[in-house]
């Protein structure tokens, strides 16, 4: 090797050890962002971001966000199937976490009935 070129390899190397960290920490962030966003619910409001209409946005959200990845996966493996996967396990993955998970972590499923049916109203009507 030549003296002169080791320290131009080492400070191409040097960038690029710094642009892929860079885009790293970027893609944690923008893949992360749709579900650090959903808790966001009582700041901006439920009307916003809750039921079907807020399911609806962070998916889109999220898949606008994970254009870059589906990108790289395209130009890695050279058809349209490896993204078409990636959107599938996100789509797979977004509804488990939407439909099956969510409803049950915050208990917003439907209320069983009550197993008690005693009358709640005892005596007379001013309760004596």
């Amino acid at each position: 090797m030549n003296v002169l070129t080791e320290p131009a390899r080492e400070g191409r190397s040097r960038w690029r050890v710094i642009r892929d960290g860079v885009g790293a920490a970027t893609g944690v962030v923008l893949g992360v962002a749709p579900h650090v966003l959903h808790h966001i619910g009582l700041l901006a409001g439920t009307a916003l971001i809750s039921g079907a209409s807020g399911n609806a946005l962070f998916y889109v959200v999220g898949l606008i966000l994970s254009v870059p990845m589906l990108r790289r996966l395209y130009r890695r493996f050279p058809t349209p199937w490896a993204p078409a996967v990636a959107v599938g396990v996100f789509t797979a993955l977004f509804s488990l976490s939407a439909f099956v998970i969510g409803p049950a972590v915050s208990g917003s499923g439907a209320d069983p009935a009550p197993t008690d049916p005693s009358p709640s109203h005892t005596g007379d009507e001013h309760g004596h």
